[in-house]
């Protein structure tokens, strides 16, 4: 019994102790700030900030567990949207509100309150523009206060909280990345002229495909593939949709003659992971330079834009290998087609 005793006085020493330290030379809450450089310009960046939508895309805090589910709430950008989030998985829960931001999208800031917590962790972001394609993003982060007990915890924040910039900068930058190809591929358009690009290398998941080329049947086959694979990257795999570029159909060039044709149709993706479904695949794309055309019109017309194609690499004396179909908007049914026409050449 006295040992019980002796064992007691212990423990009731040490959580003193403990307590003592944490109340005379812990802060009851922290202040810290981290600053990132990003190679995009300043309204594309603060627009992945201000809209909780995108917001929720790309930052690792949400995007690291796949068992949360989030609510948005009007207005769904700038000062007074907010969000609510519910994570059974890992027996969480929150919500995060953007309390101010300012007018000419310098700064804005968040307050996120977790696990019932009265107290907030307040995050004021700025942003500034150190070139017309470079961005300064910087943080500046108010813990909540926290019970002497649990003030322990401030040892690790700022470095918990870093580590979460550092996956989420990561995340974002794939996100601009496939944003602003798209925008600079829609703005450099210009229908039925020939020109020459060089591609760079790039990594699509999707499904090999042979089908009839009789006509209508190969793309309807185009369409019921594309869909597949879109609602197994969206839906399966959890991929928004700036995280991956336009979708991409490789074959042999002069094969729109042929009876049957062989196709791989697949979507961008940023990098390589396993896939349970064994009808994808991923395939690399490697850089090339290309004779490339935009046609619009229905699908049958494209012929006549790759034949253009062929004929220049063989006045060239270009070797070509594959044509790829570069779909600048979605396949659908009974719909016209939008689309790059890339030929691989090489001496």
């Amino acid at each position: 019994m006295r040992f019980f005793k002796i064992i007691a006085v212990i423990i009731v020493l040490l959580v003193g102790a403990y307590a003592a330290s944490m109340y005379y030379f812990v802060d009851e809450s922290k202040d810290f700030k981290i600053e990132k450089e990003i190679d995009y310009p300043l309204e594309k960046v603060f627009s992945q900030f201000n809209n909780l939508q995108n917001f929720t895309r790309w930052n690792n805090f949400f995007t690291s567990s796949q068992s949360i589910d989030i609510d948005y709430y009007s207005p769904y950008e700038g000062q007074g949207s907010s969000i609510s989030y519910v994570d059974p998985k890992n027996d969480t829960d929150g919500e995060m509100f953007i309390r101010y931001q300012n007018p000419n999208g310098s700064s804005l800031r968040y307050q996120l309150f977790e696990d019932r917590n009265e107290n907030p962790t307040v995050v004021d972001v700025k942003f500034k523009a150190v070139s017309a394609e470079r961005t300064k993003i910087t943080w500046v982060v108010h813990t909540p206060k926290l019970s002497v007990l649990r003030r322990v915890e401030n040892f690790w924040t700022e470095d918990r909280f870093a580590e979460n910039i550092n996956k989420s900068m990561t995340n974002l930058k794939n996100v601009l990345g496939n944003k602003v190809e798209k925008d600079n591929q829609m703005a450099a358009i210009k229908y039925d002229s020939l020109m020459v690009e060089n591609e760079e290398q790039k990594l699509l998941l999707g499904i090999n495909v042979s089908t009839s080329n009789k006509k209508d049947a190969l793309y309807k086959n185009i369409v019921m593939n594309y869909n597949k694979i879109y609602n197994y990257t969206t839906m399966d795999l959890g991929k928004k949709d700036d995280e991956f570029g336009f979708p991409m159909l490789i074959t042999d060039a002069d094969n729109y003659k042929d009876k049957e044709v062989s196709y791989f149709l697949g979507i961008p993706l940023s990098k390589k992971f396993g896939v349970t479904d064994n009808n994808f695949s991923f395939r690399t794309i490697n850089a090339s330079q290309n004779y490339v055309m935009y046609y619009k019109g229905n699908y049958e017309g494209r012929v006549k834009a790759i034949q253009q194609l062929i004929q220049k690499a063989k006045k060239d004396e270009m070797r070509f290998n594959d044509i790829r179909q570069t779909f600048i908007e979605r396949p659908m049914d009974d719909q016209d087609v939008n689309m790059k026409l890339s030929l691989s050449v090489f001496k």
